[in-house]
């Protein structure tokens, strides 16, 4: 996971990309953050309808409130991303994608720091 998660930030930081590519590829870093929480925490999250909102609430109980503001904001991205990949183009802007990334490295930075304490021998 923490290697999905290097490569879609360092993807996601190539300004040459469109703003939606970036913007959907540091969405997806911070939803396998999220996921690398449940998966730490000794759960799975399955691939049905609603399982990236379920990944970020069930990283949201475990991290605690520290994380609320990052993953009540990764859920409204979520609708965002969701028409991104299925509906149309040119909706995500450069200052979305910048604060989008910007937020997933900060999340990342806590998940990587409650993975340190909570569980040691799963920290990098």
């Amino acid at each position: 996971m923490r290697a999905l998660i290097r490569r879609d930030l360092a993807d996601a930081a190539i300004t040459a990309l469109s703003e939606d590519r970036r913007f959907a590829t540091a969405y997806n870093a911070a939803l396998q953050s999220a996921s690398m929480v449940v998966a730490c925490s000794g759960y799975r999250v399955t691939a049905k309808v609603g399982h990236h909102k379920v990944s970020f609430a069930a990283a949201a109980l475990a991290l605690g409130p520290q994380a609320d503001r990052y993953t009540a904001y990764f859920d409204r991205c979520r609708r965002k991303r969701n028409v991104i990949d299925y509906i149309t183009a040119s909706v995500a802007t450069e200052t979305e994608a910048d604060e989008l990334l910007r937020l997933t490295k900060e999340f990342n930075e806590i998940v990587e720091r409650w993975i340190a304490v909570t569980l040691p021998a799963f920290a990098p």
